[in-house]
């Protein structure tokens, strides 16, 4: 059994927690927020230990992992303080605010040698994994226009937009990394165009709310990234990869399959409330990963790499929103 630590316990956070606790090759040996409060009510349902102090987490030596699950801005300090004593880290997305400090971070972790996972869960979704499955496959033949669309239900609090990185540092990046992994290939310029159209407070946060990333690849093809922070009809999330020789999708998914016939009209259930709904299940899949790769001794997938190559996307496509010119990447 690998004993785990889960750092943050908001609502993510208490996601992770819960999957932990319920994994048979894990135990959940704690749980750590800086208000205590947060930590002790997931510690009444999962059974682990509530911690207010970090330090606690980072020198307790039987602790083998620990999760990050804690505002971005606090995720550079605890990678180089997890990995300096010497845990097995899972880290949310993304690594730092920008590539500069997420570089350093990663230096400081390789350094250590311990291994990390980044929390790309998209990559265990099992449709979206079923057209990286037809992409290698060939199905699709070469490669021509990527689809990606990531919209609403909501926008987050203000209170998290300020800490968050921005829109495409936060939820596009999810959608860089599914690039680059659905394709094997690697972006070399970006345009971006981007507002505050759902909710003025978030442009006066400095971010935006609605926007399109488009994205040239070293093979040629070309990419589309759609965000919003708002969907008024549930949470609409899609890819699409089209080349020579056809089309794979992993198309918008509805809460149940009816569909009900009446007269000239088909009535078809909507789309799940919420973007956790629609992908709960990856969470799971992605700590089944992280702690399987932990027992086999193999290096954990999405690797620290990726998510820096990510972040470098994100950052490359948050300047060419703010200079409204295409930015080459790398």
């Amino acid at each position: 059994m690998i004993k785990v630590a889960v750092i943050g316990t908001g609502f993510i956070g208490s996601v992770h927690a819960k999957n932990i606790a319920r994994h048979p090759g894990a135990e959940l040996e704690a749980v750590c927020d800086a208000n205590i409060e947060f930590a002790k009510k997931t510690a009444a349902i999962t059974g682990a230990k509530a911690v207010g102090d970090i330090a606690q987490i980072f020198t307790n030596k039987d602790i083998q992992a620990v999760l990050i699950a804690t505002p971005t801005d606090t995720h550079v300090n605890y990678l180089k303080r997890a990995a300096d004593a010497g845990k097995a880290i899972y880290c949310e997305k993304p690594i730092g605010l920008n590539y500069e400090e997420a570089e350093q971070a990663v230096n400081a972790v390789r350094a250590a040698g311990v291994p990390v996972m980044l929390g790309f869960n998209r990559r265990f979704d099992a449709s979206h994994a079923a057209v990286k499955e037809a992409v290698a496959r060939g199905d699709v033949g070469k490669i021509e226009i990527v689809q990606l669309t990531s919209r609403g239900p909501k926008p987050p609090p203000i209170s998290y937009v300020k800490v968050s990185g921005g829109q495409l540092r936060d939820q596009t990046i999810h959608f860089f990394d599914l690039l680059r992994w659905l394709t094997n290939d690697e972006p070399v310029e970006v345009y971006a165009i981007g507002a505050a159209l759902v909710d003025p407070a978030i442009g006066e946060a400095g971010d935006v709310d609605t926007s399109i990333v488009s994205i040239r690849m070293a093979s040629g093809a070309l990419c589309q990234i759609d965000s919003s922070r708002r969907a008024a009809y549930g949470y609409d999330e899609r890819i699409e990869v089209f080349g020579s020789e056809g089309l794979a999708e992993s198309a918008r998914q509805s809460f149940r399959g009816l569909s009900l016939y009446r007269g000239s009209q088909i009535i078809k259930d909507g789309l799940h409330a919420g973007w956790f709904e629609r992908i709960e299940q990856s969470y799971y899949e992605a700590i089944d990963a992280f702690l399987k790769s932990l027992e086999k001794g193999t290096p954990p997938s999405p690797s620290l790499e990726d998510g820096l190559k990510a972040q470098l996307i994100a950052d490359k496509a948050t300047e060419s929103i703010k200079t409204g010119r295409a930015v080459k990447v790398g």
